[in-house]
């Protein structure tokens, strides 16, 4: 695949994310009490040959795109910057017995779902841990954000595993 297409690609995946997230998912609630940051796919579901920093950029990109269309002075940059930060070591600690295929891609169908949901759920609760403590500014009702981030972890990586099951493939292309 040539390069170019590759950046065409992922500019075409945050605009969707992006796109997604701000007109269709940012206005669903469950329960009045979660949220689904279902944006953070973008990053999650990068290609595992990524280089640290092109992922650290992305992760700061999506969460400034975020920050700017709700209004939410860097609480999503920061938390995004975090969850691309930690990904490289999650995938290195879940790395298979065998290492990475060339070809392999954070996919439910080629990982498993156990290493998928492991992936999603440390990813996914990191960040969100990270958010809604940075969003209320301190630990004074630590019961109330917690349940906050309990239910809004559930609510995204059900969107996140849903995404999966539906928009990528079941088998490896062979180029």
């Amino acid at each position: 695949m040539s390069g170019l297409w590759i950046i065409v690609r992922q500019v075409l995946r945050f605009g969707l994310y992006a796109g997604v997230q701000v007109l269709l998912v940012g206005q669903l609630s469950l329960f009045g009490l979660g949220w689904c940051l279902q944006y953070l796919g973008f990053v999650l579901f990068l290609p595992l040959r990524t280089p640290v920093a092109v992922q650290l950029l992305l992760g700061f990109g999506m969460g400034l795109a975020m920050d700017i269309s709700y209004d939410t002075g860097g609480l999503h940059a920061a938390a995004g910057v975090l969850l691309a930060y930690l990904r490289p070591w999650v995938l290195r600690l879940l790395t298979p017995r065998d290492g990475y295929d060339a070809q392999d891609s954070v996919n439910v169908h080629q990982m498993g779902y156990q290493w998928f949901l492991v992936y999603l759920l440390l990813l996914v609760s990191a960040h969100h841990l990270a958010y809604f403590f940075l969003e209320l500014g301190s630990f004074r009702h630590p019961l109330q954000t917690l349940s906050r981030v309990g239910v809004s972890i559930l609510f995204t990586s059900t969107a996140l595993l849903i995404v999966q099951l539906l928009f990528f493939p079941v088998r490896r292309g062979r180029e």
